[in-house]
């Protein structure tokens, strides 16, 4: 063993719910939760991102980069590695204090043919199928679901509808998901949200209605829709904008050149041009179609 795997052993630090950190063979800051091993990774990019892997025995102090397969997120820092692995921890106990049942059930799901279950409770029965899976109530169940959530078919598909099962059995659920469930319901059904909670939500606390206000507030604007570095002009990006970025029916079309540092600043919804700043652009065009346009084509 090398100087370096010996000072990283020396490292490693026993955790509360099990957790062991240490330092990785190619630093990494790496966790180890009974089976399942965390690390912090650095892309090539810059931004640290949590990666995963199951049932690597070795000690952590000789794990390298090619251990870890998947992607968890990104990450800010070490702080929040810290919290993230916490979290897992937290689950992962809940979790073994649940009497979920993982069996195989004949049952044909609206996304094809189960290809395994797991009972949450009587009534409440997750399904994985090839492609997709999801969650079926049984009547009884699906009539204890808010009305204003509660769909008319007992199937609730396992992207987001998934949510409004923990919501309304949180019992059956561990605080992590809980939590995840909350954080969808916020973002996918915000006015229904409102209605059962009976509070407003902030700017910033649901993606559907920030990206409501973000639309109405900029019907009449160009809002870029695709880009691309200019191949004429060193340092900008050529855009192609719309009026209500596409959300109009027949809204304008046009391009325009905008410094590739600012574009870089844009927010999530999209750039919104400044037409007394950005100058609209007719040059030759980078944009496979344009420059057809370009020639009257």
């Amino acid at each position: 063993m090398t100087a370096a795997l010996r000072s990283n052993t020396a490292a490693s630090t026993p955790y509360r719910s099990g957790v062991e950190f240490a330092t990785s063979a190619e630093g990494m800051l790496v966790a180890r939760i009974g089976d399942l091993v965390l690390a912090m990774v650095t892309s090539p990019s810059g931004f640290a991102f949590l990666a995963s892997a199951v049932a690597v025995r070795r000690p952590l102090a000789e794990l390298t980069r090619a251990d870890f397969i998947g992607h968890d997120g990104r990450v800010a820092d070490e702080t929040e590695f810290r919290a993230r692995v916490a979290e897992t921890a937290g689950h992962k106990c809940d979790l073994a204090s649940l009497n979920r049942v993982q069996t195989r059930i004949s049952a044909n799901t609206p996304w094809g043919g189960s290809q395994m279950a797991v009972v949450y409770a009587e009534g409440v029965v997750a399904h994985l199928t090839s492609g997709h899976g999801g969650f079926h109530l049984s009547a009884d169940r699906n009539a204890r679901v808010h009305p204003l959530l509660r769909k008319d078919t007992p199937w609730y598909e396992e992207d987001s509808e998934w949510a409004i099962v923990a919501i309304s059995f949180p019992d059956l659920f561990t605080t992590y998901e809980r939590s995840m469930a909350e954080k969808i319901f916020r973002n996918t059904w915000p006015d229904v949200w409102e209605k059962i909670r009976g509070c407003s939500l902030a700017e910033g606390e649901s993606w559907a209605k920030d990206r409501r206000a973000f639309d109405q507030r900029h019907a009449a604007d160009f809002v870029v829709t695709s880009a691309i570095r200019s191949e004429q002009h060193a340092g900008m990006t050529e855009v192609v904008a719309i009026v209500g970025g596409g959300c109009i029916h027949g809204g304008e079309e046009r391009r325009f050149l905008v410094a590739s540092d600012e574009y870089a600043g844009r927010g999530r919804f999209g750039f919104v041009i400044d037409l007394a700043r950005h100058a609209e652009y007719d040059g030759r065009s980078a944009f496979i179609g344009w420059g057809s346009r370009e020639h009257g084509s």
